[in-house]
């Protein structure tokens, strides 16, 4: 039995677990075993096209794979049954070779490669251009027909899902593919792109002017040994005349040279292209089928990029030999690395979506609101300009018009700067407006928003269930002293409304805090139990907006951020809040009825609900 006879490939998690059997030094395992049935007939996984990570597998290089009487397709197929075999749990999306699929792009060498890419046609969607050892390496793209251009033109995507279409040579040729929820353009241009080639390819991106570009050539950047890469003459070319100018291509793909590496360069918009070289070919068995997965993550903002071959993965390990075990994976800074992309950022530009308009008031009063306050012209009697400071006695309207309007206080003696008015705002917030407010300790300085002494909400007690909602973000840098700083909170004492069972009776009777280590917390004295169920997020992100909701069912209560429940909500029963008809206020929390330091922040729109909300009845509804 060869070594892959009846086996069908397994996940790569499950491989890498046998991957730490090494064989003893000179034992030597078969290299070469044909195909099966079996394992050529895997049908395509599905792929999720809306979440947001997907991954692109990027093939260099296969040249030694077949080479005249040498050839040795098995590692090659080895990849492909693992690309269709696991596009599922990796959810690939998108396959790119980098030229030189063969070695001297002769019809024997060429048949062998087009009959071994059969294992992914209609399964993984890819794209294949011409390397210099796959056609004339003197000639560019109108060097007229070859072997190369009858098996991977563009006759053999014609139909197919991603195929956008090819210049008229046929040697260069786009595909859009969607991953992450939005569509992206691979455009792949032969070893040599004439004059007439880079028109085209601007033609293309002209005619795709909101898609980001990932460029795939063979020849662009050549790295030194620190794997430290630089421009090649050709890839100084290509990014004269076409790279720089064209804000959408944020990376480039190239093989040809080794070893592997990568550099990032300014375009003439200011923004950074990533360039990278990854080749294998001058590394044990050809590479072996090496390919690299790139992992977009558009939640995390990253690329993370890993080196691998399938083939040694799928080797029995004890029958691995002891170089292919030592090349089942490169993990080198060169091969395994992380790319940081604010992907709404870079596309910005070109891609950026207009800032939804601010929602009216009457479109967030939804049953059972109590309360609304938001600091645009609606909702303040005196908003003012970006940065310019609110006088005390500045008045947050209750939009519900049910009383609870907010006066602003300055308080400690504290200079006017301690509340400001500012223009920013969470992409998704109904209003285009906020409040900065400048707190901090030692000395103490604050300013809050306050109810007035008799506001219906200073004495509802909230048996039935609430939902608090608010909108902050934290300062990108987070200087100064600011733990346990206040975001907002009912006033008094809970012992005053009878609650002992808790840290301490000076306490408010419901409070939302922030820790020294950024842990948001939210502490309740329940208006029936003597206790206190205190919920904790993790480590809060500075400089990002966030969406808050503190959700009660009349039996507990779960926290939200951004839609996602935190970890530490405590299952402890909580009904109600023990006010005592004294007033709520926004930025600070008391403690023995006095206030200390002030939050420290912006913070946007407050709503509560005397209900339980669901996330997708948030504000920021749930995605």
């Amino acid at each position: 039995m060869t070594q892959h006879e009846g086996r069908l490939p397994v996940s790569r998690r499950t491989l890498f677990r046998g991957a730490v059997a090494v064989p003893a030094v000179g034992a030597v395992a078969p290299l070469v075993s044909a195909p099966t049935a079996a394992a050529d007939s895997i049908s395509a996984a599905n792929f999720d096209s809306a979440g947001p990570r997907f991954a692109i597998a990027v093939l260099p290089d296969t040249q030694y794979l077949f080479d005249a009487d040498s050839s040795d397709p098995e590692p090659l197929r080895a990849t492909f049954r693992y690309l269709v075999s696991e596009r599922d749990d990796a959810n690939i999306a998108f396959m790119t070779h980098l030229g030189d699929v063969t070695e001297h792009g002769t019809d024997h060498e060429i048949t062998l490669a087009s009959k071994t890419f059969k294992l992914i046609d209609g399964k993984v969607p890819y794209s294949v251009l011409a390397g210099n050892h796959d056609i004339n390496g003197s000639t560019d793209d109108q060097r007229g027909d070859s072997p190369y251009l009858q098996a991977f033109g563009p006759k053999r995507f014609r139909g197919r899902p991603t195929f956008g279409g090819s210049s008229p040579d046929g040697y260069n040729s786009y595909h859009v593919i969607r991953g992450g929820g939005r569509q992206w353009l691979i455009l792949a241009l032969d070893w040599r792109a004439s004059d007439q080639g880079l028109a085209w390819a601007q033609g293309v991106l002209d005619a795709h002017p909101k898609l980001p570009v990932i460029l795939t050539t063979h020849d662009l950047a050549a790295s030194d040994e620190q794997g430290q890469a630089a421009l090649s003459g050709h890839g100084q070319r290509l990014w004269d005349q076409l790279i720089n100018a064209n804000d959408q291509i944020f990376l480039t793909l190239n093989g040809h040279y080794w070893p592997s590496g990568r550099t990032v360069l300014t375009n003439q918009a200011g923004h950074p292209v990533h360039a990278h070289i990854t080749n294998y070919q001058d590394r044990y068995y050809g590479g072996a089928g090496m390919i690299r997965l790139y992992s977009f993550d558009l939640a995390r903002n990253v690329i993370d990029v890993e080196t691998f071959s399938p083939w040694f993965l799928d080797t029995d390990p004890a029958r691995r030999s002891q170089l292919g075990a030592e090349t089942i994976e490169l993990t080198g800074p060169a091969d395994r690395f992380s790319v940081e992309i604010d992907f709404d950022e870079r596309f910005a530009a070109f891609a950026g979506v207009k800032a939804a308009d601010p929602v009216p008031p009457a479109a967030v009063l939804v049953r059972g609101t109590v309360a609304y306050w938001r600091f645009d012209q609606a909702g303040l009697t005196a908003a003012g300009s970006d940065g310019k400071a609110l006088p005390a006695g500045t008045v947050a309207r209750d939009l519900t018009g049910k009383g609870n309007d907010l006066t602003a206080a300055i308080l400690h003696n504290s200079s006017a700067d301690v509340l400001s008015w500012s223009a920013e705002h969470h992409p998704a917030q109904p209003a285009h407006a906020s409040l900065r407010f400048d707190g901090g300790q030692n000395p103490n300085r604050a300013a809050v928003l306050e109810t007035a002494a008799k506001a219906p909400i200073n004495s509802m007690k909230f048996t039935s269930g609430y939902t608090i909602e608010a909108y902050f973000k934290l300062p990108e840098k987070f200087e100064g002293q600011h733990a346990w700083m206040g975001i907002l909170s009912w006033e008094g004492r809970a012992g005053d409304a009878g609650k002992t069972n808790g840290y301490s009776e000076d306490e408010a009777p419901c409070s939302l805090n922030l820790s020294g280590e950024r842990f948001l917390q939210y502490a309740v004295y329940p208006s029936v139990q003597n206790s206190q169920p205190t919920s904790w997020s993790h480590a809060l992100p500075v400089g990002r907006w966030m969406h808050l909701a503190v959700v009660n069912d009349g039996k507990r209560t779960i926290i939200y951020i951004d839609g996602s429940p935190i970890a530490r909500n405590p299952t402890q029963p909580s009904t109600g809040i023990a006010t005592l008809g004294k007033p709520f206020a926004l930025g600070g929390t008391q403690s023995a009825e006095k206030f200390g330091q002030g939050y420290y922040g912006w913070l946007g729109d407050v709503r509560i609900v005397d209900r339980a909300l669901k996330p997708k009845d948030f504000m920021t509804p749930a995605q």
